[in-house]
């Protein structure tokens, strides 16, 4: 007489099947589709400026690191049951990049990500009602006067980097700033965002002046740090968002003072020498899979990638509109430390930041003492109470 043995497989075995199966290829899995629209020719990545990158500047194209968390989440995806794939196109106007937004979304595509100026992204917003994900333009206006409903950003905005210096001055006790602005204007933008953050974090402008690189003579001292630097004052603010500038003035101040800005100690979303929480070993695979460090655009590039494959994960057999819920709603781990997650009110991803001389990671912001009534993350950027996105749900 023969008997039977029967085996009640646990949840965990069962998971180990599928995932044994997703391997071998027996199991199909569904899948979505993301669309990275990036510039054409863009003058950001011309091999003079990647060459020596600028303390916030890109040191690349972007499409390694999506690419990069894609794969790296394969293994998760396959063992649910579905996939995620990534095209990327090229525009070269805010037109093209519009129309590539509407095609994107009629070939299926469930989700965007951009790698655009200001107006190109808000073309892109408008191409389609498909979430675009901010990789790198940080201005504030995105956030709020010019936001869009399906408008996300996982760059960090001026204001949460100009928030996260003031809270380190003000921690260390350099109340008194002396502000240096360059001549564009994105440059004034940038300065009105300073001048804000040091009101509200209770430090003193003591002076603001005007710098500007020229060659002609007569504009020489426009660009002396000696004499741009004199007067009384606990530490130098720099806004220069081409970077030349503000890369030779630490040491060469005329008092013996502190620089921070867009040189000297600069807030940033991501630096390779971060050494918590799995950075090194996400920096590390990075520097691998792209030939070099990684640097903030790349790292909210990454996290894109993360974010999508986490929302196809949570939603594997679809529809698009529950894997977009999941991309909006859903919390991030990006190797900082604490999960993230998109603002409602201004599509903001609220993250801690980082603060770097370029050789390492001196800080993070929110620092230590900063209170809030929810999350202290929201205390860098745009608070729910200011209202400043008429567009947000």
């Amino acid at each position: 007489m023969r008997s039977t043995l029967r085996l009640r497989r646990s949840p965990a075995v069962k998971l180990a099947l599928v995932v044994v199966l997703a391997a071998s290829g027996t199991v199909q899995a569904a899948g979505f589709k993301a669309t990275l629209i990036v510039r054409d020719d863009d003058p950001r990545l011309e091999r003079s400026r990647t060459e020596r990158p600028a303390l916030g500047q890109p040191g690349g194209p972007l499409a390694p690191a999506v690419e990069l968390a894609i794969k790296e989440s394969k293994l998760e995806m396959d063992a649910s049951g579905t996939g995620l794939t990534l095209d990327t196109v090229r525009v070269a106007s805010a037109a093209a990049a519009k129309e590539a937004a509407f095609k994107a979304a009629a070939a299926g595509s469930a989700a965007l990500l951009a790698d655009l100026p200001a107006d190109w992204l808000l073309a892109a917003a408008d191409g389609s009602k498909l979430p675009l994900i901010n990789l790198a333009e940080g201005a504030d206006r995105l956030r709020e006067r010019d936001c869009r409903s399906n408008l996300l950003h996982i760059a960090p905005s001026e204001r949460m980097r100009a928030d996260a210096l003031a809270q380190t001055l003000a921690q260390r006790r350099w109340s008194q700033v002396l502000l240096l602005t360059g001549p564009s204007p994105l440059d004034a933008d940038r300065a009105a965002a300073a001048q804000a953050a040091i009101k509200r974090y209770g430090l003193k402008l003591v002076a603001s002046k005007p710098f500007k690189l020229s060659g002609d003579p007569r504009e020489r001292d426009l660009a002396n740090p000696l004499l741009l630097t004199q007067g009384t004052y606990d530490a130098v603010w720099v806004v220069d968002s081409d970077g030349e500038f503000a890369r030779s003035l630490p040491y060469r101040t005329a008092l013996p003072r502190p620089v921070v800005g867009d040189g000297g100690l600069v807030a940033l979303g991501w630096h390779a020498s971060f050494d918590r929480y799995g950075a090194p070993q996400v920096s590390r695979r990075f520097a691998k899979a792209a030939g070099r460090p990684m640097a903030g655009q790349d790292w909210s590039a990454w996290l894109a990638g993360k974010a999508l494959a986490s929302a196809a994960v949570a939603t594997p057999k679809g529809p698009i509109a529950a894997f977009q819920k999941a991309l909006i709603e859903g919390e991030i781990d990006g190797s900082k430390g604490v999960g993230m997650s998109f603002r409602a009110w201004d599509g903001q991803l609220r993250q801690p930041l980082m603060l770097s001389d370029g050789q390492s990671v001196v800080s993070t912001a929110p620092v230590d003492g900063i209170l809030h009534p929810k999350n202290t993350l929201d205390t860098l950027g745009a608070d729910a109470p200011e209202k400043l996105c008429k567009a947000a749900k």
